[in-house]
């Protein structure tokens, strides 16, 4: 997913063997150390050929070959989300800055030198986002809510699950956005042609966004979604309260995220386990947004995007 989403931005892309070795069990930590050090190998080969001056690190444990292999190399490391799991706390211990999304992520840092808060890195062109027009580009009605539903960029199941079980109970209520992932596109059509035409107009079912993804984050007025480092930025930016069900089968980073924004107000936290699976559990209790939609509330509590390239930038929390 991530080479064909660099390449279709045409930025060039270099594949680096990697594993994870914490918590994966004694039969697969052989391989993936082979794996490890296979990645070690290649990245010397590509330093070689780059010549690079500076590292810039903002992944997990495929980063880790890339700083062993450069190790005599200036480094920064970008940590997005407000804990970081172990492969970034390694890359940290070497890079001589690591920027953080809020001052809440200092305390997993033993060494402060370094260490600047700097928001979560958001893209100019986001601001520049209206909602009206962000509801004609996805051909949603003007006036009636709506909901964005994801679950990163693979999909999440369960959410897609609880989603289609009370769809339309939802559907009275709001109009979807339904950003799928490519593993349950296929299922789209069955559950569209399941349920009164009236209703399956106002289910707007996508395997991926691409450009748009920013349009559909404007267009919404509540979002339910993982708990992943984006949303520390993108739901504050746009003052968008959210459901987050916290990705249950990785490290807790997601279900650290989802809390942070829960305690200053702009999220609900649900548990994978608990996801709803009745027409009746499709009324959430939840945050909403004002009809007079603006950002500023949320931005005061949460840590403050930053945005990137010319346009001007917002300060550091």
């Amino acid at each position: 997913m991530e080479e064909r989403l660099v390449r279709r931005a045409g930025v060039p892309f270099e594949a680096v063997p990697a594993a994870g070795v914490h918590g994966v069990g004694l039969r697969a930590l052989p391989g993936n150390l082979i794996r490890l050090g296979r990645g070690v190998a290649a990245s010397r080969r590509i330093l070689r050929r780059f010549e690079p001056e500076a590292l810039f690190f903002t992944g997990g444990y495929v980063g880790v070959p890339v700083a062993i292999a450069g190790r005599r190399i200036p480094a920064a490391v970008y940590i997005p989300d407000i804990e970081p799991g172990l492969a970034l706390r390694f890359l940290a211990l070497r890079a001589q800055v690591v920027a953080v999304t809020a001052e809440e992520s200092r305390p997993y840092h033993t060494r402060q030198r370094g260490v600047v808060v700097t928001g979560y890195p958001i893209r100019p062109d986001l601001a520049a986002l209206d909602r009206a027009a962000a509801r004609r580009s996805l051909e949603l009605d003007p006036e009636p809510s709506v909901a964005l539903v994801f679950g990163g960029s693979r999909g999440a199941r369960s959410i897609n699950r609880a989603l289609w079980d009370c769809l339309p109970a939802v559907l009275e209520r709001a109009q979807v956005v339904h950003i799928t992932g490519e593993l349950d596109w296929p299922e789209v059509e069955r559950r569209r042609s399941s349920i009164p035409a009236a209703l399956a107009a106002r289910y707007h079912a996508h395997a991926y966004l691409h450009e748009t993804m920013g349009a559909a984050l404007a267009a919404a007025d509540l979002a339910v979604s993982r708990a992943g480092a984006s949303t520390l930025g993108e739901l504050p930016f746009f003052g968008l309260p959210a459901i987050l069900v916290p990705y249950p089968h990785a490290w807790r980073y997601q279900t650290v995220n989802a809390h942070y924004l829960a305690g200053r107000g702009a999220a609900l936290v649900m548990p994978s386990d608990e996801l709803p699976s009745r027409p009746r559990a499709a009324r959430p209790a939840g945050p909403r947004r004002p009809p007079a939609r603006r950002r500023s509330g949320a931005r005061s509590r949460c840590p403050r995007p930053r945005r990137t390239g010319r346009g001007r930038r917002s300060r550091a929390p």
